[in-house]
Order: structure tokens, then C-alpha cells, then sequence
């Protein structure tokens, strides 16, 4: 699979390089802005683009806006950004009306090679990854008569990594526990919650999401 990234941190973008390489990836190009990225998406159309959240020559949401242009114009080439902080807003307006392959990570996750190596394959795959602070901020912005209140201290622990885009065997491996234990727990998390059933990784994420971002 190839990859472009999009970095304005020489150091970082050189062992982003190498994790990527690590990971069986070949990286097609590397830049520093985001007018350099969108050229390069434009040549190489790769997998997978690697996106700085701030970059060059703004530093406010260049990254955002070229990865949102990105899916539009090469809907083949799926998205990953990280951020220096947590950023909510910009999570909710890159996982809304999309079908996977999209993702927003912290770039301290990078430290974690094996983990974060798993989140660039998940949205290359077209799958879904987000970071477990901003679930965790959501987790805790809920407020008044709180449905989740509903679940059990385990199935809580279910609907964290269920945002974070994990599979039914991602999940099963994080928890050590039977996939069957993990379908059991979705269930019941998706009744006590009152979400419908849905089709996919990435359907469910957004609906886990919405229902954390007090939009359900």
C-alpha cells in the first residue's frame, strides 16, 4: 500500500517515514503543507494520506480542510490526521458523511508503535480510528440523567473502544475475552442506549458518537 504524509515537523515526519515502512507501507511522498499534499494526493493517489491537523502557512486547520477535500475528490485514498491536542469539533466534522477510512489520533499514539501501526492499517483498510481521549472527553461531558449510567462498569469499557473504531476481535484482543463475550456486550449496550443496529465498524462508531455528542 503506498502512503503520502503531511507533516511541517521534520523530525516527526522522518520516523512517521519509518513507522509507515515499518508497517509494509511504501510512502510515495512526504511534504509540509498542505498545498504540497493535496499535490501529491493528485500524483500518487495513494491508500492512505497521514495529515498534520495544523500546518503551514495558518497553523489553525489546513490539515482539516485537505483531508475533507481529499475525500471528497479521492475518495480511494483514506485519511488519517493527528493533532497535538484534543480538538472534538474537528473528529465530528471528519467522521460526519463519511463511509470509513477516515481517522484522528494524537500524535503522542505514535510512541505506541504496535497500537498506532494497527490504527493506520484499520482506516487504510477503510475502517475507522479515533483517538481514546476524545471518546474519553466525551465520556465525561454527558451530563443530567445520563443513559450510560445504564451500563455496566464492563460494557462502558465496550462502548469506549466501539468509538474508537475497534472491531468485535479488536476489542475481544484489548479485553482479553471471547468474541461471542464481546457481541454479547454490544447487544446490550446498543438496547440500554436505545442505538439501532448497524451495518459495518464504522456505522456504529458514528452512531456511539452521536449518541456521546448528545445528538441521538
Amino acid at each position: 500500500m503506498r502512503a503520502v504524509i503531511a507533516e511541517d515537523s521534520v523530525l516527526l515526519r522522518i520516523g512517521l517515514v519509518k513507522v509507515l515502512e515499518m508497517a509494509g507501507f511504501e510512502v510515495a511522498a512526504e511534504t509540509g503543507d498542505a498545498e504540497g499534499l493535496l499535490a501529491a494526493v493528485a500524483e500518487h493517489e495513494p491508500d492512505l494520506a497521514l495529515v498534520d491537523v495544523r500546518m503551514p502557512p495558518g497553523f489553525t486547520d489546513e490539515g482539516v480542510r485537505a483531508a475533507l477535500m481529499i475525500r471528497r475528490q479521492w475518495p480511494g485514498t483514506s485519511v488519517l490526521l493527528l493533532s497535538q491536542y484534543v480538538e472534538e469539533r474537528y473528529a465530528a466534522d471528519l467522521l460526519a458523511g463519511q463511509d470509513g477510512g477516515i481517522g484522528y489520533l494524537l500524535k503522542q499514539r505514535v510512541a505506541d508503535v504496535e497500537e498506532f501501526i494497527d490504527a493506520v492499517r484499520r482506516v487504510a483498510a477503510g475502517g475507522t480510528a479515533l483517538d481514546p481521549q476524545v471518546v474519553s472527553q466525551l465520556l465525561l461531558r454527558r451530563g443530567g440523567i445520563d443513559p450510560l449510567e445504564r451500563l455496566t462498569p464492563r460494557e462502558r469499557e465496550v462502548l469506549a473502544l466501539m468509538a474508537e473504531g475497534r472491531s468485535n476481535a479488536g476489542i475481544a484482543a484489548q479485553l482479553v475475552v471471547g468474541e461471542s463475550a464481546v457481541a454479547k456486550h454490544i447487544n446490550n449496550i446498543l438496547a440500554k442506549l436505545d442505538l439501532p443496529q448497524a451495518d459495518g465498524d464504522h456505522r456504529r462508531v458514528l452512531a456511539v458518537l452521536r449518541f456521546l455528542d448528545g445528538a441521538s
